[in-house]
């Protein structure tokens, strides 16, 4: 039986699973994405594993900048495990189908863990702020309390402002159509299906947007503008330098994260190649937790050497 056949066009049925097509307009081809998705996969838990243990096994990286990065790797890596083994099983296998308590787990995790993630990334622009504006007071601030806090306020916030997302998904009444065109289950794309009015879940998403991550967002860029207008005060060229070092993994990150987050949900290119906003969903779900240790890693000499002193091919780094 082919389990993509949809189910007939009556609102007296609830369908009890969807079908994940894939990457629309490209289906028949779409298998061979799975080789450098699953390199991305196996290189996002591996890279990230490797940032937790090293921070853990060298004491000159317990300081709250490096317990941050720690926590963004724990994050990255549960970002990765929730999308990408149903992705390359689809691929792989053909195993399009999902069953709606399953979808909407998943929905939950994505919204979740990527609130989480922009929560860090908030936290991270203001250790740098206060390291590089406000020297002086920074050991007493930013200290591993502040960063429990802080992470524990994040997973708490997140975590339960996301809950409704896919709660209104599962209230919405789903009787014809069960084929989704995207490899993961987007809150957006499924209830695109419902047959009944989904206003409440548009503007819930709309507004979780803007309020949790468009308000970090808008911090984010406000902390380092501020860093920005600092440095360049500062009369040393290589003080300038080391504090700009300090930042630039930051802003890498930031700013590829913003940059496919807004081509991704603009939904411009919809209409003429649906490919392409949902290959963007796909690209800012899956590559961020595999290029967030490599940028952290080339710009933090402190940590490169614990991964050379980890690994047996550097020096102490606390030298």
């Amino acid at each position: 039986m082919d389990t993509s056949t949809s189910v007939t066009y009556d609102s007296s049925l609830q369908i009890s699973q969807f079908i994940l097509m894939g990457l629309p307009g490209i289906h028949e081809w779409q298998h061979w994405l799975s080789l450098p998705l699953t390199l991305l996969y196996l290189l996002a838990p591996g890279a990230n594993l490797l940032i937790i243990i090293t921070i853990q096994h060298e004491t000159v990286l317990h300081e709250p900048m490096y317990h941050l990065l720690g926590i963004l790797a724990v994050v990255d890596i549960g970002l990765a495990t929730t999308i990408m083994p149903k992705i390359l099983a689809i691929f792989w296998f053909d195993a399009k189908a999902i069953s709606l308590p399953m979808c909407f787990a998943e929905i939950y995790a994505i919204h979740c863990f990527f609130c989480i993630e922009s929560g860090i990334f908030l936290c991270m622009a203001v250790d740098r702020y206060i390291a590089i504006c406000r020297p002086l007071q920074y050991p007493s601030i930013v200290t591993k309390a502040f960063v429990f806090k802080a992470t524990g306020f994040i997973v708490l916030k997140n975590g339960l402002l996301t809950i409704p997302v896919p709660i209104l998904a599962a209230q919405r009444h789903y009787c014809s159509r069960n084929e989704i065109e995207h490899c993961l289950c987007s809150n957006l794309g499924v209830i695109s299906l419902a047959c009944d009015d989904i206003t409440v879940n548009k503007f819930y998403q709309l507004m979780l947007a803007w309020v949790l991550v468009g308000s970090d967002m808008a911090l984010i860029f406000s902390s380092y503008a501020v860093i920005l207008h600092s440095v360049l005060r500062l009369n040393s060229a290589e003080a300038m330098s080391k504090a700009l070092s300090t930042c630039n993994s930051h802003l890498i990150l930031i700013l590829f994260y913003t940059g496919i987050i807004v081509l991704s949900v603009t939904h411009l290119a919809e209409k003429k190649i649906p490919l392409i906003p949902v290959f963007l969903n796909v690209l800012h779900n899956v590559i961020p937790p595999a290029l967030n240790p490599m940028a952290c890693a080339l710009r933090m000499h402190k940590l490169r050497l614990g991964f050379q002193r980890l690994l047996g091919l550097g020096q102490d780094v606390s030298k």
